[in-house]
């Protein structure tokens, strides 16, 4: 592996091409994560206009399937343009994937919808995310790599924490354009066709991204190895075929990046739908108060790359995955009363418990929308408090207990699908939700939460609270990957854990945490996939993982 290095001068001064090296790498990486993003921030208008042919649940579900889909494909990606970097070069392989990000979310912006050209609409859709999803997968290991191969020894930390802020800003770009775009010219007719403006005006960013990168050489550590002939001719065999190698990969997946990639999309994903879906606030209350904490947070990925360099990369990201372990559950606490007090008072006052036979009860989560859950009375019950966000309690009962739900002291019985059929099932089913409603206003439970009861300042402490954790752990994350690895396989070598974490353990994150939360009725049970994750990685990490910001890249 590396050798340490000696001391260099601390007060080495960035030059104008060492600048030119962060700003380029940076700039293009944040254009990649914009696209990225924006296709979440609008799931919603694309599951109308793509996936129309299905009713409007499931066809939501298939437009986040959708989403997924570009995460689930990154490691693929990772395999690809990894060899790819450490075969010809790391500057040319994140000029493809850079082109290959802009072109599929400017093509997104100019398809044409379900009702214009049907079952191609969904298909044509799913293959540009995937597109992106391996385009990404090849990003950010050919940047990280790049930059950290032009950084001082001790500066590594502090040059590539400016890659790390990258999917921040990208977020923050993306929430900022839609934001603008959205107000400037009304909900009308963002609604109609506005929604595709900032998917089209990715054409900008991409033709001044390529540019700039354009006036990049190849890095010097890869430039000496071509010269010397010492490059690698099976990067992926190397990196993944040999023990050597292969377990500080696997150290490197389970002892730091799948906790920092379940810290990062807890504080900066979940908690943003948690706030929309679970805490009933408007979508773009919640933008604005995502928006002011990560740009509160942001210059902590800096400040945490630089102590990096100062103290090391291990114990930092480790301490971030310690304290969101131990703080999640307050923390999310403490964001439900701030955010929707009414709805935390009501949960405590008049407790919502669900009494019925488990063995009678579905799993409350259905991605393809194919369930109606009306083949039970636990089923009709628990159905309608998942579909509401409501936290509530589960009490068992003996078999053939017809269900019920009790808001406070307040006891509904659940109609029994065995003594209705059809329309009259339907009927009843509508009737007892309605009752239901009715009964949860009725001890306070709001329908949406009230902005004027709302405590934004805590709100916004909380979240940028949560941003800080997302900074320990993954401020430091690039330079310690590039680190591990030896310079002829580290293109490869780095970016597979690094997109294994990130684009499974950390991207599918929302999704099931969610579903924990629908299968449960507890509406923090979901915070149990993040830190189970982040334990893990603590432990492992403490033992296996070593300390590399001492080490010599070259």
């Amino acid at each position: 592996m590396a050798t340490t290095y000696d001391a260099l001068p601390k007060h080495h001064k960035a030059t104008g091409r060492e600048k030119l090296v962060i700003t380029a790498s940076s700039l293009g990486t944040v254009f990649e994560w914009y696209d990225f993003y924006l296709y979440g921030l609008l799931a919603s208008f694309i599951s109308k206009v793509f996936f129309s042919g299905v009713n409007e649940t499931t066809g939501f579900i298939l437009a986040l399937g959708a989403f997924a889909a570009g995460f689930a494909v990154r490691p693929f990606g990772a395999l690809v343009f990894g060899r790819v970097g450490d075969l010809v070069g790391r500057k040319y392989t994140f000029l493809v994937t850079m082109g290959l990000m802009g072109l599929s979310t400017f093509a997104v912006g100019l398809l044409p919808g379900y009702d214009t050209i049907g079952i191609a609409s969904p298909i044509i859709l799913v293959t540009l995310r995937i597109i992106q999803g391996l385009a990404l997968g090849g990003e950010y290991g050919g940047a990280a790599t790049y930059v950290a191969e032009h950084a001082p020894d001790n500066k590594r930390g502090l040059y590539t924490s400016f890659i790390q802020i990258t999917a921040t800003f990208g977020l923050f770009a993306a929430l900022l354009i839609v934001l603008g775009v959205r107000t400037g010219m009304g909900e009308e007719s963002f609604t109609g066709w506005g929604w595709r403006v900032p998917f089209l005006l990715s054409a900008i960013l991409l033709v001044v991204s390529m540019y700039i990168r354009l006036q990049l050489s190849e890095s010097p550590v890869y430039q000496k190895m071509k010269d010397e002939g010492t490059t690698s001719k099976a990067p992926i065999t190397e990196a993944f075929g040999q023990w050597g190698n292969l377990k500080f990969v696997l150290i490197a997946l389970f002892g730091a990046v799948a906790g920092q990639a379940v810290v990062w999309y807890t504080g900066q994903f979940y908690a943003m739908f948690y706030l929309e879906k679970i805490l009933k606030v408007d979508g773009a209350t919640t933008n604005y108060l995502i928006a002011i904490a990560l740009a509160l947070g942001t210059p902590f990925f800096v400040f945490f790359g630089w102590l990096s360099d100062r103290i090391g990369r291990k114990y930092i990201i480790l301490g971030g995955c310690a304290l969101a372990a131990v703080t999640y559950f307050p923390a999310f606490h403490a964001l439900s009363d701030a955010a929707n007090p009414a709805l935390a008072a009501a949960s405590r006052n008049a407790p919502v418990v669900v009494t019925a036979n488990d063995a009678e009860c579905s799993f409350q989560f259905d991605p393809v929308g194919k369930n109606k859950f009306d083949s039970s009375s636990c089923d009709i019950a628990k159905a309608f408090l998942a579909k509401s966000g409501i936290n509530y309690t589960n009490k068992a009962a003996p078999a053939g207990t017809v269900a019920s739900v009790a808001i406070g002291n307040t006891v509904m019985l659940a109609p029994n699908p065995a003594d209705v059929q059809g329309e009259d099932r339907a009927a009843a089913i509508a009737a007892y939700q309605d009752r239901l409603k009715a009964g949860l206003a009725d001890a306070g439970y709001p329908a949406a939460a009230d902005p004027e009861q709302m405590d934004k300042v805590t709100v916004v402490a909380i979240l940028f609270y949560l941003v800080l954790l997302v900074t320990m752990v993954y401020g430091p994350i690039a330079a310690m990957l590039v680190e591990l690895f030896p310079s002829r396989i580290r293109y490869t070598s780095m970016s597979l854990p690094y997109h294994l974490g990130n684009g499974w353990f950390g991207g599918f994150l929302p999704t099931t945490a969610f579903a924990m939360v629908a299968a449960t009725g507890d509406i923090y049970y979901g915070l149990w996939y993040p830190v189970v994750v982040a334990v893990a990685t603590l432990l492992i990490g403490l033992f296996f993982l070593p300390e590399t910001f001492r080490r010599n890249i070259d």
